[in-house]
Formats: structure tokens, C-alpha cells, sequence
């Protein structure tokens, strides 16, 4: 487990504090939307950070390709079982190093927020290290209020519930996060370290992995597409 990083629950748990099993039950918002009406339709997508498949499903009932990465060989294992050929990855983000090009490349999950500017950096460097010239980074960003308006939560129609309990500081901009999910018949948690970003610091941060901003595909900025400097 990594420091700052914990999880609790049934089930197995990834070195970033998730919990697989809980995962495999998270529904699916308007990502897949989102994501379809900002790419070539049957784009083969290069998906960063794929956990159980949650969006990966819906890429692939969609027409996509996906070459799905992961670090957690649990987590994979989930993947393996969709129907539509996933290719599956094992490989933390920043190290990951494949001998292709993709016209998408999808980092999801707040990944961006990462606390260690270092691992921030490899990962941005891996997106555009993947990414074709003409291609382009979706990148999901935190909200504006996500460290502050807390604590809060929302019940998932499915019938769940979310709750963002606190983001402590912790030094250097950082913040360690708690998260609790509750179903009916168990509940997770989930401690993560997350450094917020304002706008220009993530334009920033982009400009640093030869990146920028194309267009911000929700009012709200929290999905971007971002393609290659030159």
C-alpha cells in the first residue's frame, strides 16, 4: 500500500485504495457519452487506469477498441471477463511504455490529481508518449468545490451511497481524502492523497508533457481534451 493510501472492505484492495469488488458495482455516470462525442467513432482508445472495466464496458458496446491498463492483476481480471476483445495491460501509468501510438488516449478517475507531482508528471509524460500527433488526451478533472464542499454525498440511483467524508492536509498543497461507499449489504472506504489544480495550474501541467488544452467538453471543465504541442 502506498503511504497516504488505504482501503477497507471486502475483497481485495489495490496499492491506491481501491477496493475491486466495489468496482465491479459502481454504475457507470455520463462518461460514455462524453467521451463518444469527442472522439472518432470506432477510435481505438488507449485507456489509462481501467480498473474493473467500468467504462470500459460501454466503450466497447459503443464500437471502440480499447487497450485497457491497469496495475492491479485483480482488477484486470474483471476486465478480462468483458465481451469485445479488450486488450488488457498490466503497468502503473507512468511507467508504461508500449511500442504504439493511439488516436486516444483516456485518463480518467481524477488520475491528474495525483499527490506526487513526480507521478503526475510520468503520467502526463505517458500520455503523450502514446498519443499520435493528431491525436488527442481526455483527461477528467476534479470539480471546482471538490476539496471543499464537504462533507457531502449523493445516493446513486442504483442505491448506494457516495460520501466524501474530508480532505485533510497533509503538506505541499496535498490533500488525503476520505471516501466511504455504502451499500446495503457492505461498505467501503477509501484514503487517497490528491493535489488540487486550478485551471492554470492544469494548463500548466499540461504544457510541461508537450500538451494543451483543445476544448473543455463539459461546462463544468471537469472533461477535457487535450492534444499535442506542434
Amino acid at each position: 500500500m502506498r503511504v497516504g493510501y488505504e482501503g477497507t472492505g471486502p475483497g481485495a484492495i489495490t496499492p491506491d485504495g481501491c477496493a475491486v469488488e466495489l468496482y465491479t458495482r459502481l454504475s457507470v455516470g455520463d462518461e460514455p457519452e462524453i467521451i463518444e462525442s469527442a472522439v472518432p467513432a470506432g477510435a481505438h482508445i488507449l485507456e489509462l487506469g481501467c480498473g474493473a472495466g467500468r467504462v470500459t464496458r460501454p466503450l466497447l458496446e459503443r464500437g471502440f477498441r480499447v487497450t485497457a491498463v491497469d496495475e492491479s492483476p485483480e482488477m484486470l481480471e474483471k476486465v478480462a471477463a468483458l465481451d469485445g476483445g479488450v486488450r488488457r495491460v498490466r503497468s502503473s501509468i507512468e511507467k508504461l511504455d508500449l511500442d504504439e501510438k493511439f488516436s486516444v488516449v483516456m485518463l480518467a478517475s481524477f488520475l491528474v490529481h495525483n499527490g506526487d507531482t513526480a507521478v503526475r508528471r510520468g503520467i502526463l509524460r505517458a500520455c503523450r508518449k502514446h498519443v499520435t500527433d493528431g491525436g488527442c488526451v481526455l483527461i477528467q478533472r476534479e470539480g471546482a468545490d471538490y476539496h471543499t464542499n464537504l462533507p457531502r454525498e449523493r445516493v446513486d440511483p442504483a442505491g448506494y451511497t457516495v460520501r466524501i467524508v474530508s480532505a485533510t492536509p497533509v503538506g505541499d498543497g496535498v490533500n488525503e481524502v476520505r471516501a466511504e461507499y455504502v451499500f446495503p449489504d457492505a461498505t467501503w472506504t477509501q484514503t487517497f492523497r490528491a493535489r488540487p489544480l486550478t485551471t492554470e495550474q492544469f494548463e500548466e501541467a499540461l504544457a510541461e508533457a508537450d500538451l494543451k488544452v483543445d476544448k473543455y467538453l463539459t461546462d463544468d471543465g471537469i472533461w477535457v481534451r487535450a492534444v499535442p504541442v506542434g
